[in-house]
């Protein structure tokens, strides 16, 4: 990874007071924060409104998708 004198002394500085190597410290650093986005793309929060919509249309009837029946229904689709 390419960072300039000034990025890769914090990083140390930080590592240091956390008893760890740079590697380590930004290999922790790293995958605490793309486990924080992922979780970010799994999980979302509602106001009680909002959770009462949501609840009400996951409690809604399937709907049946003419288009996509026949779509799944077309012969080649499972000849691979």
């Amino acid at each position: 990874m390419r960072i300039s004198t000034e990025q890769k002394n914090l990083l140390s500085q930080a590592a240091k007071l956390r008893t760890m190597t740079l590697s380590g410290f930004v290999l922790e650093r790293a995958f605490s924060a793309a486990e924080e986005v992922l979780t970010e793309q799994s999980h979302f929060f509602l106001t009680p409104e909002q959770w009462d919509t949501f609840c009400k249309a996951i409690d809604e009837p399937a709907r049946t998708l003419v288009d996509l029946k026949n779509l799944m229904n077309e012969d080649n689709l499972s000849d691979g």
